[in-house]
């Protein structure tokens, strides 16, 4: 559905009879609500760590891929016929279920590739929940969950895993792929099957439920450690789908499903890593470890109760509108302006229209009309009264803690002793001799607000074993599945985020498509191209929704893997953000918001009917034209507004605390794109956006304050308080000059290198700090093996090397 530049806001006749009838205010007032949404209510969406189960099975699935749930049904009964009686399988016995998914199993093991892929194809057709026999999606869903925790047990994966391995490495069927000039589903059908029961695996043993047995609890935990280490191949499976992506990349294996490859790899990082409640967790877990003072709040909770920042009711609209026309009539008299110029305007429009195209508002001319009250000499007009009901309500307290550094603190007692006194102390923050009773008033209420956090502690940690690498000691690294990731990823980091910034670059609505770009859409085309106008438009929708998941996985897993690296250690977390940087990940993410945002987040690119399990339980109905367009009742499209809001966390973490990325941000105009992005009413959409306009707010000029005086107000509402941050006025950073911007970024990567060579560059270590044994006893003492002739003749050689040779001890002595 698209719904155009002005966001598809619906006004009912009611509210067309309060618009004034001329024709100019009319467009005027048309222009205000499209722009500022001020009949559209909150997008009721819960940002969690994935979709509903049964979205994130059926996105699994292109819709070109409908005819094969039919085949693996049909494999699966060949095989069920031959060697079960005539019973189903939902009649047999625990005994018998057993028997079969291991003669299945031993059946993978066959070097005929036809007949390996049928005894796949009746593997999936289990993993899918043997649909046949069901009646109903939530039983569909029960034997899934059955069959595949069977599945496991037998040790399935592993299989799995090695023959996904043999394709990877499959020379013939990348080299027939490179030649093809059309790459279609046939083309990746080894592969895909592979990958869904993977897939599906994953995504259902992940899922935990209450009713679960003492078995399968434990069946899951073991499952998780084992992705986790290098048990595969001497590496994570994450590791080795890193690698699918960058040989899909490359261009040396095209016919790669990467949809599939994308999802898998989310799923394990998800599963073996731990989502965002136990992100907090571990994050809680260190403070107290290291003594940390507790997280002044839960920032989960915190955001969930966060309510989007809402325009003024349609009655407030039309007093204000009252009052221009008001002052149109008696501009000759009094230049006027309501007293709530903060309350009454939408908070998301500038005065001037094109300031959402150009940044440059030199030209306009309504801050003179328009000026704020306490900027103003006349006499002002009595307040307009406002119904009770329209009163703005104010926040009883602000939703986050204040949070103040240590460097804050030293910054600010510095300044206060060369202006007070007019000397300074360097790092002292506990002398306040000579100082003004309100700066000692100052100093307590920053302390009270101090904010240590544990990247704080890695980097002090982490400059003492640079500084002490023999008396620092060894430092204990905890094998976690977090450092076990790193260290697989660590020698080709940076070809895997390129690889990631491609895919996404190709798969973003806002790119062309250009002939060296990557085709993505080996896994979605089919071998027979549409002939009618129905077929054209379900693969229009299908091509659309393919590239939405793949946006939404790579969004997840870039965010989850900075998320994890930081807490880990702070200098990984340093080394994933700086190649995402070198990579242009920032234009790229703001080349994504450059679009109607709108569009994309209530785009409608799904066929209900057409998704799994509801396709294999129900009987489809004739397509239409009409049935394709109906599409769901939701507001909004989950997945498009997930990956909003996964690339705008991650443009905070890249951009947070540095200033040559902030001004990144101010440099490719990102404001005004970002101002678009808040016409989404969805509190933590509008909170990363608003958070991403505050770091940059000083260098956008006094014009564009004044100018966006509602957004400010929002920041101020919503975002977290530095006590002594003056990000509100134009004090840029004095000593942040624009040529110290790669310099900033080379320390950085100096920082970087060391410790990555530090822990796990042991070759690289410095000969003159390794441990030298120089006790003559532990040397003599040492077992040296010889060899069998020097042994056989060991009387020779001492007869010849020792006896003969006369030694005069009183020289050696002397």
């Amino acid at each position: 559905m698209d719904v155009g530049g002005g966001g598809g806001l619906i006004i009912n006749n009611k509210q067309r009879a309060m618009l004034p009838n001329k024709r100019g205010e009319f467009i005027r007032n048309q222009r205000k609500d499209s722009e500022g949404f001020s009949e559209s209510p909150d997008l009721e969406f819960e940002y969690a760590d994935t979709d509903k189960w049964a979205a994130e099975l059926s996105e699994l699935y292109s819709y070109t891929e409908g005819p094969e749930f039919l085949l693996n049904r049909k494999c699966f009964a060949e095989d069920f016929r031959t060697h079960v009686t005539d019973k189903k399988w939902t009649d047999l016995d625990a005994a018998q279920h057993r028997a079969h998914a291991m003669r299945l199993l031993d059946g993978l093991e066959v070097t005929a590739r036809e007949k390996r892929l049928k005894v796949a194809r009746a593997i999936l057709y289990m993993a899918q929940g043997t649909f046949e026999e069901c009646g109903s999606e939530a039983e569909v869903q029960h034997w899934m969950r059955y069959n595949i925790f069977l599945l496991l047990e037998v040790g399935t994966f592993s299989a799995l895993v090695e023959l996904l391995n043999m394709e990877i490495d499959n020379s013939a069927a990348c080299s027939s792929a490179v030649r093809k000039p059309a790459i279609s589903l046939a083309d990746s059908t080894d592969l895909r099957v592979l990958l869904n029961i993977m897939y599906l695996m994953v995504e259902t043993i992940q899922q935990e439920d209450p009713a679960d047995s003492v078995e399968w609890m434990a069946a899951r935990e073991t499952f998780r450690t084992e992705l986790g280490s290098p048990l595969y191949n001497n590496e994570p499976i994450s590791v080795m789908l890193f690698g699918m992506v960058t040989k899909f990349c490359s261009g040396h294996a095209p016919h790669f499903p990467m949809k599939k490859v994308l999802l898998l790899l989310w799923k394990s990082i998800l599963f073996t890593l731990g989502g965002f409640e136990q992100l907090q967790n571990i994050k809680v877990h260190k403070r107290e470890e290291l003594s940390l003072p507790p997280l002044p709040e839960d920032s989960i909770r915190v955001i969930r109760s966060m309510r989007a920042a809402s325009p003024p009711a349609s009655a407030s609209d039309l007093i204000e509108q009252q009052q221009k026309r008001a002052r149109r009539e008696h501009k000759g008299l009094i230049k006027q302006d309501n007293l709530d110029a903060f309350n009454e305007k939408d908070p998301y429009k500038t005065d001037d229209p094109r300031e959402d195209e150009d940044d440059n508002d030199d030209n306009d001319n309504s801050l003179e009309v328009e000026t704020f009250p306490l900027e103003r000499d006349e006499v002002m007009p009595p307040p307009i009264p406002h119904p009770p009901s329209e009163r703005v309500s104010f926040p009883k307290g602000l939703p986050w803690a204040p949070k103040v550094r240590e460097k804050d603190i030293e910054n600010f007692l510095e300044s206060s002793r060369s202006k007070f006194i007019g000397y300074t102390l360097g790092n002292d923050t506990d002398t306040v001799v000579g100082l003004p009773r309100p700066i000692h008033e100052s100093i307590k209420t920053l302390k009270q607000h101090k904010y240590i956090s544990i990247a704080e502690i890695q980097i002090a940690k982490e400059e003492e074993f640079q500084k002490t690498p023999l008396s620092g000691g060894e430092e204990e690294v905890e094998m976690s599945s977090t450092e076990l990731l790193y260290q697989g990823i660590l020698p080709s980091l940076p070809q895997y985020m390129i690889a990631l910034l491609k895919i996404l670059l190709a798969a973003a609505p806002t790119s062309k498509a250009k002939t060296d770009s990557i085709n993505i859409l080996a896994d979605v085309l089919p071998e027979e191209m549409p002939t009618t106008v129905l077929q054209s438009m379900k693969l229009g929708v299908d091509v659309n929704r393919h590239k939405e998941i793949i946006v939404k996985a790579i969004s997840a897993i870039l965010l989850l893997l900075l998320k994890h690296f930081k807490l880990n250690h702070i200098y990984q977390f340093e080394y994933m953000a700086q190649h995402l940087v070198f990579a242009n990940c920032i234009p790229l993410i703001l080349k994504f918001f450059n679009q109607n945002i709108m569009s994309y987040i209530t785009a409608k690119n799904s066929i209900s009917v057409l998704d799994f399990p509801y396709c294999v339980v129900h009987e489809l109905p004739e397509l239409t034209a009409e049935s394709l367009e109906a599409g769901d009742t939701n507001q909004f499209c989950w997945r498009n507004l997930f990956s909003c809001i996964n690339l705008l966390r991650i443009l905070n973490k890249l951009t947070k605390w540095k200033h040559s990325r902030t001004m990144m941000l101010v440099v490719f105009k990102s404001a005004p794109i970002l101002k678009r992005a808040l016409k989404v009413k969805q509190a933590m959409m509008q909170l990363y956006v608003l958070k991403l306009l505050k770091v940059q707010t000083k260098y956008l000029g006094r014009q564009w304050r004044k100018s966006n005086m509602k957004t400010m107000s929002a920041i101020y509402q919503k975002v977290r308080h530095r006590l002594n941050d003056d990000w509100a006025y134009g004090n840029a950073d004095l000593d942040a000059r624009p040529w110290d911007f790669q310099a900033e970024e080379c320390a950085l990567r100096a920082n970087i290198e060391r410790f990555n060579s530090r822990r796990y560059d042991k070759s690289q270590g410095n000969p003159d700090f390794l441990p030298v044994d120089n006790c003559l006893q532990s040397v003599l003492g040492q077992r040296v093996d010889l060899p069998e002739d020097f042994q056989m003749n060991y009387d020779l050689w001492l007869e010849r090397e020792v006896f003969s040779k006369p030694i005069s001890w009183e020289e050696l002595l002397q």
